[in-house]
């Protein structure tokens, strides 16, 4: 468009087009712009929305404003929904002022899932002690891409035994840079590694004396220990290693519950939100009781959950600290996931699998939910989620395996967690730590 006065006078003596060329030229700008205009996605509703629950939390008057997109949306539409939010609070009289001067400071955070868009508002006033967390689901337009490259956490898979024989668990028992030493428990055996000369070197081979048959699809954990150097749990069976060098174990019958909580987190107090200074919340040393013959837990819990002392049985469980409470999700035998704050039971139907786990780290909210997909067996994927609220956002790319998810465990400092896969073209079992990394 030109600038009027500003027009040299050599562009006045240019050759100006033929008629056609011009009608082409404003034809092609008019379809362009109409292009365009049918491109842009609408947001009013959703920002209304969250502008409605946000001030339903402030009330009118000033507030300090923020904006951050972790999801797959393109730098033009995060604009158009910041001044959109902005315009929307503004007219429900909210003002927008600079941190000190403000009532109320509102975070809003623009996340995913495979599903939907997720936008998530965390809101703190002075006294109030803790954050408001309100959120909206926003449905994906028809044509946009789900999550994958932008996610704002990765997934990393590192590799750390593998053999023929089915592998129940694996516990690092010492790590410089990397693991040194590991414990490797499958039906019949423990075996202990140490890494020397460029490889693994057998220190030891410990059997597991039983007198039951073991169930078809057997489970077992290995939980390293303060005094000893570690425990076995397999069903209906509990071994301890005795201090002294060879090492010993000492097995018996029992159906003492298996421990739900890490070692290093068992008994503490923890931030729910330790990248915004949330207060934290105790973490008992809750224990689920493992049925004996079958392949998952009774649903019976010590000491409980706030009023549950039983759940739904289930065959792996994740804890998740809140603002004031501790939220539990178990993956249920019924294919839903359990949502349980100690008051409340909520069952959900996700795209997960059977087997999930939690893990605390220094990422995004600082707790991450790992979960299985929900494929065919043949081959699983694992994943990393938050919930701000209780819908799982999805913060990593899927880490993929060349078979089935066996098993799925927390380590002791709670920061990491153990998969066991069974390749399905080779039939054997590789272990591998995962960890959340913060950048990809």
């Amino acid at each position: 468009m030109a600038i009027p006065n500003a027009i040299s006078s050599s562009a006045t003596r240019a050759k100006r087009p033929p008629p056609s060329l011009r009608v082409a030229g404003q034809l092609s700008c008019v379809l362009l712009g109409l292009a365009i205009t049918a491109c842009a996605v609408d947001w009013s509703g959703p920002e209304q929305q969250l502008a409605r629950r946000i001030v339903a939390v402030t009330g009118s008057g000033r507030v300090t404003f923020t904006i951050e997109n972790r999801s797959s949306l393109g730098e033009r539409d995060s604009e158009v929904i910041q001044n959109g939010l902005r315009s929307a609070l503004e007219g429900l009289g909210i003002r927008f002022v600079k941190t000190e001067q403000a009532a109320a400071t509102v975070a809003i955070y623009l996340s995913e899932n495979p599903a939907t868009y997720v936008w998530v508002a965390e809101i703190r006033q002075p006294g109030a002690g803790e954050a408001a967390v309100v959120m909206v689901s926003v449905p994906r337009p028809e044509g946009s891409m789900t999550p994958h490259e932008s996610v704002p956490l990765s997934l990393r898979k590192i590799p750390l035994w593998t053999q023929d024989d089915p592998i129940l668990d694996v516990a690092v028992l010492e790590e410089n840079a990397t693991p040194t030493r590991i414990a490797v428990l499958d039906p019949e055996k423990i075996s202990l590694y140490r890494w020397q000369g460029g490889k693994w070197q057998q220190e030891q081979t410990l059997g597991i004396v039983h007198t039951r048959p073991w169930p078809r699809d057997l489970r077992g954990r290995l939980i390293p220990a303060k005094d000893h150097l570690l425990d076995i749990y397999l069903p209906g069976l509990i071994c301890r290693s005795a201090v002294g060098t060879p090492l010993t174990l000492n097995c018996r019958e029992s159906d003492d519950p298996w421990p739900l909580v890490p070692a290093a987190l068992s008994g503490g107090t923890f931030s729910a939100f330790p990248s915004a200074g949330s207060p934290s919340v105790a973490i008992p040393a809750v224990g689920g009781f493992y049925a004996p013959t079958r392949n998952f837990f009774s649903g019976a819990l010590t000491p409980g959950v706030g009023k549950f002392r039983t759940v739904s049985k289930f065959y792996s469980a994740a804890l998740l600290p809140r603002e004031k409470y501790l939220m539990w999700l178990f993956a249920s035998t019924d294919g839903r996931v359990h949502m349980i704050d100690g008051v409340n039971d909520q069952a959900t139907k996700l795209d997960w699998g059977s087997d999930l786990t939690s893990v605390r780290t220094a990422c995004g909210a600082g707790w991450q939910v790992l979960a299985t997909s929900s494929g065919d067996g043949n081959e699983d994927s694992v994943r990393a989620y938050e919930l701000p609220d209780r819908d799982p956002v999805a913060v990593s790319a899927t880490v993929d395996f060349s078979g089935a998810v066996t098993a799925l465990w927390t380590e002791g400092k709670g920061d990491t967690a153990i998969a066991v896969v069974r390749d399905r073209e080779t039939g054997s079992y590789e272990a591998f730590r995962l960890a959340v990394a913060c950048s990809q």
